[in-house]
C-alpha cells in the first residue's frame, strides 16, 4: 500500500511540475505569449514577447545563454496592473531596481532589461518614482544639493541680517538646486538675524537710555560696542535720556526767570551751563514785557478819569514810567475832549454818547468848559447889540476859543 502511494505521488508530481514549467505566469513553454488587447491599451506592451525566459538562446557571436526554468519563479505580466504607477509600486515594493529586475518586467518582448524601466514608462510620467532610476538619481541629487545650499545660504543670511548688511541671496558656486536652496535659506536666516538684532537695538536703546537718566558722561558696554548697529542705539537712547533731563532743568530755569521778572527781581544763575542762563533770561524777559503791559495799561486807563496826569507813585520808578507811557498813549481822551467841548460850545444838553462813557468825567468836564464859553459868548452878543461892543466881544472870543484850543491839546 505504501508503495503504491509513493507512486501516484510522484507521477502526480511530475506532471504538474511540467505544466508549471511551461505555463508559469501564463506564459508558455519558452516563456513567454502575446500581449493581450487589454496590455495593449494600457501601453504596457506591443507584441509577443518574454518574461522569464525558459528556453536557450544563441547570440550572435554563437554563445548561447540560458534562461531560468520559470517553474523556479511565480513572476507578474504586465498585463496583471491596471496602470503604470501599480506597475512601479510593484517593482519598488519588491526592492528591484534599474540594476535589479529577476521578474524581467521591462522590454517589449525581446526579454531583454533595455533601460532599467519595467514594462516602458509612458510619456511625460514621473520617472523619480522608479527605484535607482536616472530621473531619481537626479532627484535625490538635487535634493542633497538644495538641503545644503539651504544651510549654507541660512548661515550667510543671518550674518548678514544681524549685521544690517544688504541683502544678496544670489550665488553661482553650486548647481542651480543648490542656487535655489541657498536662495531660500539665505532670505529666512537673514529676516530672522534682522528680526534678532532690532531686538538688541531696542534692549540697547532701553539700556542706553537708563544710563542717561542717571548720569552725563556716556560709558558703553563691550557688548554693544563690537556692532555698529547696537552701538548707535545705545548713544541714541543715552542722548535721549539726556535731551529729556536738559528739557526739564530748561523748563525749571525758565520758569524761575519768569517769577523773579515778575517780582522785578533779576538774578540769573552763576555756575550752569550757558543753555540754563539763557532760558533763566527767557522766563525773565516775557515777565517783565508781561508787567510792562500791566502798568502801561494802567495809565492808559486813568487817562480816561484823571483830567490832568498824576504820578502814581510807585516805589519803582520804572513802574511810573511805563505808566506814564500808557497815559500819554491814550488818544480816546483826545477825541472825548473835543467832543465835549464842542457841544458844550454849542450850547446844547449835556447828553454823553455811549462811546464816551467811560471817560464821562473828561467829557463832562470839557462839555462845562465849552458852554461856559457858549454863555460868554451869548452875553458878549447881547452887550455888543446894546453898547455897540461888538468888535470888542469879536476880539475877547477869539482868545477864548484859542486858550480852550490850547488846553485840549
Amino acid at each position: 500500500m505504501i508503495k503504491k502511494v509513493l507512486a501516484i505521488t510522484l507521477l502526480l508530481s511530475l506532471v504538474f511540475g511540467s505544466i508549471a514549467f511551461a505555463h508559469s505566469g501564463r506564459t508558455d513553454s519558452s516563456g513567454g505569449h502575446n500581449c493581450s488587447d487589454k496590455s495593449k491599451a494600457k501601453g504596457l506592451c506591443t507584441g509577443y514577447h518574454y518574461h522569464n525566459g525558459g528556453e536557450t538562446s544563441t547570440d550572435s557571436s554563437g554563445s548561447s545563454t540560458t534562461t531560468q526554468p520559470a517553474a523556479t519563479r511565480n513572476d507578474k505580466d504586465c498585463s496583471e496592473f491596471g496602470s503604470y504607477d501599480e506597475v512601479v509600486d510593484y517593482w519598488n515594493s519588491k526592492g528591484y531596481s534599474a540594476t535589479y529586475d529577476p521578474e524581467n518586467l521591462d522590454g517589449w518582448g525581446n526579454g531583454v532589461v533595455d533601460d532599467g524601466i519595467p514594462c516602458e514608462a509612458p510619456g511625460g510620467y514621473d520617472k523619480t518614482k522608479i527605484n535607482n532610476s536616472p530621473e531619481q538619481a537626479q532627484q535625490q541629487q538635487d535634493q542633497a544639493d538644495q538641503a545644503i545650499g539651504d544651510e549654507q545660504g541660512y548661515a550667510q543670511g543671518l550674518k548678514d541680517g544681524y549685521n544690517e548688511a544688504a541683502s544678496n541671496s544670489s550665488t553661482s558656486e553650486g548647481s542651480d538646486a543648490f542656487n535655489e536652496g541657498y536662495a531660500t535659506g539665505y532670505d529666512k536666516g537673514y529676516n530672522e538675524g534682522k528680526s534678532k538684532i532690532e531686538k538688541e537695538k531696542k534692549q540697547a536703546s532701553e539700556a542706553g537710555y537708563s544710563l542717561g537718566q542717571q548720569q552725563d558722561k556716556l560709558s558703553l558696554p563691550e557688548k554693544y560696542a563690537s556692532h555698529k548697529g547696537l552701538k548707535k542705539s545705545y548713544e541714541d537712547g543715552f542722548n535721549k535720556a539726556l535731551k529729556e533731563r536738559l528739557e526739564a532743568k530748561k523748563q525749571e530755569f525758565t520758569k524761575k526767570g519768569y517769577n523773579d521778572g515778575k517780582k522785578d527781581q533779576h538774578s540769573p544763575p552763576s555756575g550752569q551751563d550757558d543753555t540754563l542762563v539763557d532760558a533763566y533770561e527767557t522766563g525773565y524777559k516775557k515777565a517783565q514785557e508781561e508787567l510792562k503791559q500791566e502798568y502801561y495799561d494802567k495809565g492808559y486807563e486813568a487817562a480816561f478819569s484823571l483830567i490832568k496826569y498824576e504820578n502814581p507813585g510807585y516805589e519803582n520808578d520804572k513802574f511810573n514810567s511805563w505808566f506814564k507811557d500808557g497815559f500819554d498813549s491814550n488818544k480816546e481822551v483826545k477825541t472825548i475832549k473835543e467832543a465835549g467841548l464842542s457841544l458844550g460850545q454849542q450850547g446844547e444838553k449835556l447828553s454823553i454818547p455811549n462811546e464816551f462813557a467811560k471817560g464821562e468825567k473828561i467829557f463832562k468836564h470839557y462839555y462845562e468848559l465849552g458852554y461856559k464859553e457858549h454863555e460868554e459868548q451869548q452875553k458878549n452878543a447881547r452887550s455888543t447889540a446894546a453898547g455897540g461892543f461888538g468888535l470888542a466881544a469879536l476880539g475877547w472870543l477869539g482868545r477864548r476859543l484859542y486858550v480852550a484850543k490850547k488846553m485840549i491839546s
